[in-house]
């Protein structure tokens, strides 16, 4: 007796800005991200777009369809009639990089962070309530801590500090006093 293949997930992704050129692996680093999130929400049998775009076209976007007039990082446009079809992820280039420049995270986690996030969108998940917010959030840190990726909520006042050193220079003085 043969097993049935399990349908998988099916992820397009779409480069519609030069700004991803720099950033090669961009692509396999969101497909993984979406692959556990998936794996974890036992997501399968469907299809969904990741589009990396710029902050211009996501401004558009967020304008268009949100009524903000301005860019953001992540969109999600979840596909309520079209079967099998989850919807669409929109990254936005700049707006992540100075997001993970600000923030003191390699732009990969922070990438890998956001398409998580949006996937999350498409499958039901959001934040307008505390409760919702705190499941979503649990559900992040559970698939990044999958992909070996740090906890993005825990902030900076609550990472441990690191003991200051002294300058060599400092040491070797204090060291010929002694």
């Amino acid at each position: 007796m043969t097993r049935a293949a399990r349908p998988t997930l099916a992820i397009d992704v779409l480069v519609v800005s030069g700004r991803w050129k720099g950033t090669a692996k961009a692509k396999s680093i969101v497909r993984r991200a979406v692959t556990q999130a998936a794996a974890r929400t036992s997501t399968k049998g469907a299809e969904l777009a990741i589009v990396l775009t710029d902050d211009s076209g996501i401004r558009t976007l967020n304008r268009d369809w949100r009524g903000i007039d301005k860019a953001t990082n992540v969109l999600s446009f979840p596909a309520k009639s079209v079967p099998d079809h989850l919807g669409d992820v929109v990254l936005a280039f700049e707006t992540i990089a100075q997001e993970a420049r600000c923030e003191g995270k390699p732009f990969a986690h922070h990438l890998a962070h956001l398409a998580v996030h949006g996937f999350l969108h498409l499958v039901g998940y959001d934040h307008e309530r505390s409760k919702d917010a705190d499941a979503m959030e649990r559900t992040e840190r559970e698939i990044l801590r999958d992909l070996a990726i740090p906890d993005p909520y825990r902030t900076a006042a609550s990472k441990p500090r690191a003991v200051p050193r002294m300058p060599k220079q400092a040491n070797r003085a204090r060291r010929r006093r002694s």
